[in-house]
């Protein structure tokens, strides 16, 4: 079968899904929608932004000047604390099922630069992201009511991002979420048969063809997985297993921020434009269970697909069937890989 050119579909180990794969599509004209220009960037410092230091936020309370980031409870947050009191009563029928979730939401601002996303941080700024990602992560994990934390970033207005101050969001819940309860089960399921961890192996298996590897170092790695749904989709994990961004040793998140930058460089150097995308950490539980096979690893979402302006849809067959891509993994692994590490604006 050839995968460059021939449809077929592919399986995702971590959550027993597949992908239609519709390589010959990729040279259909678009009419469709594309995106405005926005190549004019933002100023180091807004005094409307909400989020940049000593501006009043949108909830009422006001900023503190801070230098490196900045933690904070979300203002218009989508999960609450547990309530004093009795615990509300739910609905449980076979066909009404519904139960009190409670959690906490918070911010991160990455640095007071308005200015600077990930990418176009200073190297020892996105160290100190990833130690504040690692901390909360740890200290939201240890609430008696919270039994997973959610590291996410939403950048860009493609991906609905609120606010263009570059900063990221952690909830953190009662219950464990869909996608990474798909992923405890495909991973406690391949331990099972296999004695081994499923992303442990599937590295290895990744670097061995090396055909999606995109860019690693001595500590991770970052792939175009080969069960792939958006365009240029990344997986990065580590080699060494481990559950949690709490358990990264100091020369794990040097790595991890000079990994991560790069492939975010790469990004936004692919189509010249600050790259829109949704991006995030799956993190083992903390409801105190054994969850020994689980493997920290980031998942990077972005939608665009053949320019600055083009971005892909999830629609028709996408939401009613199973998700379907032009644009083989293994090509958008190569375009990246082809693409620059130093930042198109760098100036040098």
């Amino acid at each position: 079968m050839d995968l460059y050119a021939q449809p077929h579909r592919r399986y995702n180990p971590l959550t027993g899904e597949w992908v239609l794969v519709s390589p010959h599509r990729a040279l259909r004209p678009w009419q469709g929608q594309v995106e405005p220009d926005q190549s004019a960037g933002p100023p180091a410092y807004d005094p409307g932004c909400y989020l940049c230091p000593g501006n009043g936020r949108a909830g009422g309370l006001r900023n503190p000047d801070y230098t490196s980031t900045y933690v904070f409870d979300n203002d218009f947050a989508a999960l609450l604390p547990p309530a004093a009191g009795p615990v509300p009563v739910g609905l449980n029928t076979p066909l009404f099922r519904a139960e009190p979730e409670a959690g906490l939401c918070r911010v991160v601002c990455f640095s007071p630069r308005h200015d600077l996303t990930l990418p176009q941080l200073p190297l020892a700024a996105v160290r100190a992201v990833i130690h504040t990602w690692a901390e909360q992560s740890d200290e939201l994990g240890r609430l008696p009511f919270v039994n997973y934390v959610q590291v996410f970033e939403n950048k860009g207005a493609a991906m609905g991002c609120s606010n263009p101050h570059p900063h990221s969001q952690i909830w953190a819940g009662e219950h464990l979420p869909n996608e990474p309860a798909k992923e405890l089960a495909a991973q406690r399921a391949y331990r099972s048969t296999h004695g081994r961890c499923l992303l442990c192996d599937y590295l290895e298996a990744e670097e061995r063809e090396a055909v999606r590897v995109v860019a690693a170092n001595a500590h991770f790695v970052a792939v175009v997985p080969f069960g792939a749904v958006w365009p240029f989709e990344i997986l990065l994990a580590g080699r060494r297993h481990l559950g949690s961004l709490a358990e990264l040793r100091g020369e794990e998140v040097d790595a991890l921020a000079g990994l991560l930058q790069q492939v975010l460089t790469r990004y936004d150097n692919l189509f010249s434009t600050s790259f829109p995308y949704s991006m995030g950490f799956h993190q083992a539980p903390t409801d105190g269970g054994d969850h020994s096979g689980w493997h920290l690893h980031l998942h990077a979402y972005p939608p665009l697909l053949r320019s600055a302006t083009v971005k892909k849809f999830m629609v028709g067959y996408e939401l009613l069937a199973m998700p379907q891509r032009d644009l083989s993994a293994e090509t958008a692994a190569q375009r990246l890989r082809e693409t620059s590490d130093r930042h198109y604006l760098s100036g040098s």
